[in-house]
């Protein structure tokens, strides 16, 4: 029995690979193994068949080009090509040369790259954001000693201890942490009278 020649082994084993790689991504990738010894039936294994090409259908312009020239580049890469209906694709040409140099075969994928376009859409379309809200929101959980630290803060930064400011800076503060969501919390409004050193009332007076 003849063995196999060195070509049709790498034939044999780049075959392996197209079926692999086309079935990781079905539906998505087609990925065709070309012969280039035979141009006319060049078409040796197809993945994918989002070309509708099959098995002994000539090469492509871009085989033929391989073939004629040996200085032709081993790999193009992601190079924009279009589908027999119309949709894009993105591709990608990989030369396999034999021992002395000469092209055998080609590995060519094709991304169906309309598919991804869609859902880039989507995506673009579900991150978007209208107009902002007419306030900052967080969107952390507020607690009691974020409210102390808040109001220490505020009266620190006017020279005073939260008991000493003004009536009117008071008044100030506890609107701003009701909008800021603080009053929900669970005894926030008895925190805030010891803290501030007022009543009860003078809280809801305040949110008047």
């Amino acid at each position: 029995m003849t063995s196999p020649s060195e070509d049709e082994l790498l034939l044999r084993e780049a075959e392996k690979i197209a079926h692999a790689v086309g079935r990781m991504f079905p539906g998505l990738c087609e990925v065709v193994l070309h012969d280039l010894r035979d141009p006319a039936h060049a078409v040796r294994a197809v993945e994918g068949g989002l070309s509708g090409r099959a098995v002994g259908d000539p090469a492509t312009e871009l085989g033929l080009a391989r073939i004629a020239d040996p200085r032709f580049p081993d790999v193009l890469q992601n190079y924009p090509n279009r589908f027999p209906d119309g949709r894009p694709a993105k591709s990608t040409s990989i030369g396999i040369r034999n021992a002395r140099g000469e092209y055998v075969a080609a590995l060519c994928l094709n991304l169906d790259v309309s598919l991804l376009g869609s859902a880039a859409h989507a995506l673009t379309r579900l991150a978007r954001t209208d107009e902002p809200a007419p306030l900052t929101e967080s969107l952390r959980a507020r607690t009691g000693a974020e409210l102390r630290a808040l109001v220490e803060d505020y009266a620190t930064e006017r020279g005073h201890t939260p008991r000493s400011l003004p009536a009117a800076a008071k008044k100030d503060l506890v609107r701003s942490l009701k909008e800021r969501g603080f009053l929900e919390l669970k005894n926030a409004v008895p925190a805030l009278t010891d803290l501030l050193g007022i009543s009860r009332a003078s809280v809801y007076n305040y949110l008047r």
